[in-house]
């Protein structure tokens, strides 16, 4: 039975007397090996030499200094404060080539910034496709004037994600693949909870915990429940919320939710705690895999950790339903409407990519941010931040409604930088294209928070303010689907960032290792600044005719055509003075 000493280290310290303190890390990024269920030692990225990655605990008003140092020796990388507004310190975000360059190896950058919020986040790379590799964990912020202060006695810290023994690069490279027309993603291995399998999380009879649930995972949404108790929900995505009572909730991948659960006065029975994973977007089931993670709430240790029971039917609290605690109303009509239209479709490359409008995201040469800074007024330009930025320039203070159509068959996870925005509508599966005109009233005082699921060939709507100059990407958590292109650029307020934010000599220097141009265009232009020669940009169009079941009957026949001539090769130069084996020659 394992001591879950993950979860004490994730327990979090008494909030300090004096705010505002200067947290001084040191974090050098290295390779470790881990074997977190059991099944396949694997590579995995640490910090400091160890694995999991610490549980980061800040108070609203802390400065925070992490010198990120890149020891991987093969992999570039960089650090996104998932969920963070970065009010004036856009440049530390972590988005590589939107908001900084990428961290080689042997580079350093350091990330400085102030809290200026509170509730339950995480930090993760940022870096195509390597998160799910390891480099991700809970981060909680703490507030003296949290509404719920005081109300519980202790505080627990628990993660669920998904887990693969292939590294990303391998995955990556065989699913965005001419291989792989119809974009099935990779299945997991496992489900985790806090980086392991059964999970002991010891407890006192009468007291009432605050927990801090997290995933971070790359793929799989997971239904999350205690047997025997009842979650009281308070906090959404670092938003305090009233509480509601649930017994199961569903939290997609980068989503965050705290909840009180107020334990029970006998310690006869321990109860098992059951994360598990949404197989609906899984291309197969294998038989070999467990798709529930279980651990348990453990009064006395010497008890039997019961299985967990069966559940007939999934029954999750809908997010929807949760009222901000500042109780925030409606913000007024929007000034601006982005509307994206989500579909996944493939490209001349035979390879199967995801798309806004029917654009496919492509970083740029330049890193958005610089080109934001170093373009003067054409910066509010969509155009010249590139054709597969997919860029659009948000005037500051305007409201902003997200509108976004999912003509895909499955559900996506979708997560703003920069903002927690109201939830004003979501659809139920199956209903087509937002239509002003025959939609639901909007509610008074809507649910918020920075990171919402869409159902399947259905919408949702979001209102923001822009009132944070920066760029803000906009993309799907799925990380295959991030890395496939699902992706939008927010420029937001760009004339007012020239004028209050630069970039210190140090980030330079980072570009600078990696040989990346710090200003003028998506291309580097600074010449003409409409002038895109030479940009990124991703395959051309499929052939007209063309569909994945005709580009899988084309590979293998491809392939079947080689083998046949390979056979016929062989066959060819086969030497013919030789009788078969076991057979004598004849003599006449």
């Amino acid at each position: 039975m394992k001591l879950g000493l993950y979860l004490l280290t994730g327990c979090l310290a008494l909030i300090r007397e004096v705010s505002g303190a200067t947290l001084n890390y040191d974090f050098n990024i290295t390779w470790v090996t881990a074997n977190p269920d059991g099944l396949a030692p694997r590579p995995v990225i640490g910090i400091n030499g160890e694995w999991p990655p610490p549980i980061l605990n800040f108070t609203r008003g802390d400065r925070v200094i992490a010198k990120v140092y890149n020891a991987l020796g093969n992999e570039s990388t960089s650090i996104h404060w998932h969920g963070f507004f970065q009010n004036g310190t856009n440049n530390m975000d972590g988005a590589p080539q939107v908001t900084q360059c990428e961290i080689v190896p042997g580079s350093t950058f350091v990330y400085n910034f102030t809290v200026n919020q509170s509730g339950t986040y995480w930090y993760h790379s940022h870096t195509r496709g390597q998160y799910p590799d390891g480099f991700r964990q809970a981060l909680v912020i703490q507030d003296p004037e949290d509404p719920y202060a005081g109300k519980y006695d202790e505080e627990r810290v628990i993660t669920l994600s998904d887990w693969y023994h292939d590294q990303m690069p391998g995955l990556l490279k065989k699913f965005i693949s001419v291989t792989n027309p119809t974009g099935a993603e990779p299945v997991p291995n496992s489900a985790l909870m806090n980086d392991t399998q059964d999970l002991i999380v010891p407890v006192l009879p009468g007291k009432t915990y605050l927990f801090h649930l997290v995933n971070v995972g790359a793929f799989a949404s997971q239904y999350f429940w205690v047997e025997g108790h009842t979650m009281k929900i308070v906090e959404v995505d670092g938003v305090s919320t009233e509480a509601a009572d649930a017994s199961m909730i569903y939290i997609t991948s980068a989503q965050r939710y705290s909840f009180l659960i107020t334990m029970k006065n006998e310690t006869d029975q321990n109860y098992a705690m059951v994360g598990s994973m949404d197989t609906d977007l899984f291309d197969t089931l294998p038989p070999t895999l467990n798709y529930n993670v279980t651990g348990w709430l453990v009064y006395d240790d010497q008890n039997h950790n019961p299985a967990p029971s069966t559940v007939s039917e999934f029954d999750p609290y809908d997010d929807f339903q949760l009222v901000p605690v500042d109780g925030e109303k409606l913000l007024e009509e929007p000034d601006y409407t982005v509307t994206l239209d989500l579909t996944m479709d493939n490209l001349g490359d035979g390879a199967n990519y995801a798309f806004f409008n029917g654009i496919t995201y492509v970083m740029p040469k330049v890193p958005t941010l610089y080109t934001a800074l170093s373009t003067g007024p054409a910066a509010t330009d969509p155009a010249i931040y590139g054709t597969n930025t997919h860029a659009f320039v948000l005037g500051k203070g305007d409201i902003i409604d997200l509108v976004l159509n999912n003509d895909d068959t499955g559900k996506h996870p979708f997560h703003l930088h920069g903002h927690a925005f109201q939830v004003v509508a979501r659809s139920a599966e199956n209903a087509g294209h937002y239509n002003s005109s025959n939609s639901p009233a909007f509610p008074p005082v809507p649910m918020r928070r920075d990171t919402v699921f869409v159902k399947p060939t259905g919408y949702f709507v979001l209102r923001f303010r822009a009132d944070n100059p920066g760029i803000w990407l906009f993309h799907c958590h799925i990380e295959w689907h991030m890395d496939s292109g699902l992706v939008a650029t927010m420029v937001e307020a760009p004339l007012d960032l020239q004028k209050t934010l630069s970039i210190p000599e140090d980030q330079h220097q980072v570009c600078a290792a990696s040989k990346t141009p710090t200003s003028g265009n998506a291309a580097g232009n600074t010449v003409d600044l409409y002038d895109l020669t030479g940009e990124n940009t991703s395959s051309p169009p499929l052939p007209a005719g063309f569909t994945p079941r005709g580009i899988v009957a084309l590979v293998f026949s491809c392939v079947a055509a080689l083998l046949g001539l390979a056979s016929i090769t062989w066959y060819g130069l086969a030497p013919i003075s030789q009788p078969p084996r076991g057979m004598a020659e004849r003599e006449d």
